[in-house]
């Protein structure tokens, strides 16, 4: 039964990691479960399931589907990770952020639905790529900075410069970067396995290269990246770069090791933009991370996902 209350701390000692990092305990600092939001209420009563329903529902297609588990545990090994780490993402995912998975069959067809699309990433008629030609965005470019540094520079600078804002005639709405550019024919804002935006699966595209050969992203070739969103051969690269690069963050910034806390990498990946808060926990005084619902339902509940593997 998942459960919902107010959190209360705890923590555990433990020893320092071979490489200098603390290595964060397993399983949960809250005791019950952190409040779901009400979004993630609202889509579930919508279609008349409820958190367990779908939890269970999506552990009994990951355990029929041998083919995607043996793809998972493949790329996990490639990018350095635990499968559990996949495992939990997706089940997160679908149980609170999406309505159910039904298969990664589903998934390999809408992608090549997409394929078709004549889709293009702008708003009011400007290309993103163009849009961030602007004066306000010459800094992101220092440094031939990688795609996860460049697009998270674009993302910052949308924010602070342009976002509400008025600028140059023009008045910009109280919307996401990801929002503003990258929705041109959908109303949702993640897709796939890995409910990925597009956004981030440009993030992840420079990462994803070097570790699996697959070709860099552009994002004036639009149907290919959501291609890589949606295609689970190409889809599941994007999710084990997004939570290794979890880990290294907290690693190099935190100086704390979360790759034996799956809760941890589903919190964050979950959240995004994991050099941020690591960042905010290394200042913020408490001993360890802490997880959100998304990652407390997968450390409460980690048995269940090691048998999937």
């Amino acid at each position: 039964m998942l459960t919902m209350g107010i959190p209360g701390d705890f923590t555990v000692v433990t020893p320092a990691s071979a490489a200098g990092e603390r290595m964060v305990p397993e399983g949960n600092r809250y005791r019950s479960q952190p409040n779901i939001p009400s979004a993630s209420a609202r889509r579930t009563q919508a279609f008349a399931s409820s958190y367990d329903a779908k939890f269970e529902k999506v552990v009994a297609v990951l355990r029929r589907d041998r083919g995607l588990i043996n793809s998972i545990k493949r790329v996990a090994r490639k990018y350095g990770i635990d499968p559990i780490h996949m495992i939990g993402a997706i089940v997160g995912e679908h149980t609170y952020n999406y309505n159910t998975l039904d298969s990664a069959q589903s998934y390999y067809i809408k992608a090549l639905s997409y394929a078709g699309l004549n889709i293009e990433f702008e708003y009011n008629g400007e290309h993103v790529l163009d849009f961030v030609e602007k004066s306000e965005f010459d800094g992101c470019r220092k440094g031939s900075p990688d795609s996860d540094g460049l697009w998270s520079c674009y993302e910052r600078t949308w924010d602070s410069s342009f976002r509400r804002r008025k600028v140059g005639g023009e008045r910009y709405p109280n919307k996401s970067f990801n929002e503003t550019f990258f929705q041109p024919l959908f109303a949702g804002q993640s897709f796939g396995l890995g409910q990925l935006s597009p956004l981030t699966v440009l993030k992840m595209s420079d990462r994803v290269n070097k570790t699996s050969g697959l070709r860099k992203l552009d994002a004036r070739n639009a149907s290919d990246v959501y291609s890589a969103t949606m295609d689970p051969s190409k889809s599941l690269h994007y999710m084990a770069a997004i939570i290794k690069d979890s880990i290294d963050a907290y690693k190099s910034v935190a100086r704390v090791d979360i790759s034996e806390n799956p809760g941890l990498t589903a919190t964050l990946y979950n959240l995004g933009d994991p050099w941020s808060r690591a960042r905010k926990f290394r200042s913020s005084g408490r001993p360890w991370p802490r997880e959100n619902y998304y990652g407390w339902l997968v450390n409460e509940r980690i048995k269940d996902l090691e048998e999937i593997l």
